[in-house]
């Protein structure tokens, strides 16, 4: 195999509790993460020349910052060098999932150049130690090495696939000239967290994660967020209106996404956001995700 193309599927959250602030400066998270068919795409080729070449496509702001900066670029180094690889690989990343929205594209990026340089070598590595690979670039980078629906515990960075659900409509609205950092979003979040636990929540929490029936969206950087763009909440108002059966925002934000009965529907509701960007998609299954990221085996990162 000389060349091979995989997505990476964005990410949102239908339940993201942030717990406590640890002294090492982490926040312990309850979430669960979903997979939806919006999707970046890698293209992967071999090369003689050694060394890695990453050309981003796009996105003008991940194309002007340092190669070896981004997310990709480190995954690969980091598994060339797990590996003791001496060819070279030569990355085409075509940017679909805008950045700063809460939607894991930069995450989801690295896991599946990961995935697609494990498959393009046809190179082995124990799970352990590919999981340990992928926590090292992101929270999140794990979770992305399954996909599906999930929940993630700890930094978000211990997963634990869950029960899939029937097929879901999305519409993601990614606001005009609206970014959230992550790190601004957990400093805001810090204000409201009491040193108090949360039992309550918490065992409620995982009685959902496991009950065959859908359970309300929440999360906790709303309220932080929305109170600093307020425009964030005028959009997941307009979703609910436009007859979404629940909108919430995506991550830390700043998409915001409802799950609507059908995509006509949400397509019509789409015309709301003339100056937003808008993504009408679906939510995905672990098989479905693993099949696309890891071929047609599907056996997903437990066959590696």
């Amino acid at each position: 195999m000389t060349s091979i193309r995989v997505p990476a599927f964005a990410k949102v959250n239908l339940r993201l509790d942030v717990l406590a602030r640890h002294a090492d400066g982490y926040h312990e998270l309850r979430t669960i993460f979903q997979s939806i068919s919006l999707h970046d795409t890698l293209y992967l080729e071999r090369t003689r020349k050694a060394g890695i070449e990453l050309e981003v496509a796009g996105n003008s702001s991940l194309a002007a910052e340092g190669t070896r900066d981004n997310l990709v670029w480190r995954a690969a180094d980091a598994l060339r060098r797990a590996l003791k690889l001496s060819g070279g690989v030569r990355i085409r990343l075509e940017k679909r999932v805008p950045v700063g929205r809460g939607l894991g594209g930069g995450s989801s990026d690295a896991a599946a150049a990961l995935a697609g340089l494990l498959r393009l070598t046809r190179q082995k590595i124990p799970m352990e130690r590919l999981l340990e690979i992928a926590a090292s670039l992101g929270a999140d980078v794990p979770f992305f090495l399954f996909g599906g629906r999930a929940l993630g515990t700890s930094r978000g960075d211990e997963i634990y696939p869950l029960p899939d659900h029937n097929k879901q409509t999305l519409l993601v609205v990614s606001p005009k000239e609206i970014a959230v950092s992550t790190r601004d979003a957990y400093g805001w979040v810090d204000r409201t967290l009491t040193k108090n636990p949360r039992n309550s929540r918490l065992w409620s929490f995982c009685a959902l994660c496991w009950s065959s029936r859908e359970g309300p969206l929440a999360n906790d950087f709303e309220a932080v967020v929305f109170r600093r763009h307020p425009r964030l909440a005028v959009i997941r108002r307009a979703l609910l209106q436009g007859g979404a059966a629940e909108a919430a925002l995506a991550g830390s934000g700043s998409a915001v996404f409802g799950i609507f009965p059908n995509p006509a529907q949400a397509r019509r509701s789409a015309r709301l956001f003339p100056e937003d960007q808008v993504f009408l998609c679906n939510t995905l299954s672990r098989r479905a995700c693993a099949r696309a990221l890891w071929g047609s085996a599907g056996s997903g990162p437990a066959g590696v």
